[in-house]
């Protein structure tokens, strides 16, 4: 079974269009940035962050 994933957008620091990966890794929470390794999220993409950084946690504490 594939490891669960979520991917937020977001931009580069130049505009870009960029995603933000969580993934759940052996009970653990890994944040993937952008290449580049900059993300600038507006308030609704920190809001989709926010609530996919949740759900990883509880998936990760299963």
């Amino acid at each position: 079974m594939a490891e669960p994933r979520w991917d937020v957008q977001c931009r580069d620091p130049f505009g870009r269009d960029r995603a933000l990966t969580v993934i759940v890794d052996r009970g653990r929470v890994v944040l993937v940035p952008p290449p580049g390794a900059s993300a600038v999220l507006s308030a609704q993409q920190t809001r989709r962050l926010r609530q996919a950084l949740d759900q990883a946690a509880g998936r990760a504490s299963e």
